[in-house]
Formats: C-alpha cells, sequence, structure tokens
C-alpha cells in the first residue's frame, strides 16, 4: 500500500479518525525542504505496515484548518492517530527507523 492523499474533509474524517488501523498522517507543504526528505520514509514505513496501519499525507497549504485544528505549527509534523485520537507527535524530518519505533510503540 502506498501513502494515502487526503484531499478533502470527509476523506480526512472517513480514512484518518474512522479507521480501524492506526494512521500516520504527514502535515507537509511542497515548498518545505524537510517534508521532501520524509517522503521517501513515509514511503517505505507504508510498504512496512501494510495490513496494520496506514500512512497519510495532508498539503497545510490546501488544508489550513484541519492544520489548525490540529496545531500545526511546523513542517513535516507527523501524528499517529488511533481509534480517532492523537496518540503520537513527531515535529520535524525522523529517519525511518524513528518513524517505525513511535510506530510499534502503539501497535
Amino acid at each position: 500500500m502506498s501513502v494515502v492523499t487526503i484531499g478533502t474533509q470527509q476523506d480526512f474524517e472517513e480514512k484518518v479518525l474512522k479507521s480501524e488501523q492506526p494512521v500516520l498522517v504527514d502535515f507537509w507543504a511542497p515548498w518545505c525542504g524537510p517534508c521532501k526528505m520524509v517522503g521517501p520514509e513515509l514511503e517505505a514505513v507504508a510498504e512496512t505496515y501494510v495490513g496494520k496501519a496506514m500512512v497519510a499525507k495532508i498539503n497545510v497549504d490546501d488544508h489550513q484548518q484541519l492544520a489548525g485544528k490540529y496545531n500545526v505549527m511546523g513542517v513535516p509534523t507527523l501524528l499517529i492517530i488511533k481509534d480517532g485520537h492523537e496518540v503520537e507527535r513527531i515535529v520535524g524530518y525522523r529517519p525511518r527507523k524513528d518513524i517505525s519505533a513511535a510506530l510499534d510503540a502503539i501497535l
């Protein structure tokens, strides 16, 4: 499974908040250098956790209201959402092993 792009508020509610699996949500922006660095890490994480967790991306420029709701002050911000609630937050670039460790802790 690849990374899912969230296009609307309804997408977010259906694919993230109502997901039966934990969801790693990447709040990113196209102008953000560290966001471009974390992209391949997230693709690898998505492949590793198929069937256990989902990875989703939200462009903060297109979804400022969602970013505000989750107090995203910088990008990239990675949230792990489980059962509709934020359970972990990672701000800034982190390597794959750190992202995987955060997911493993809640699985």
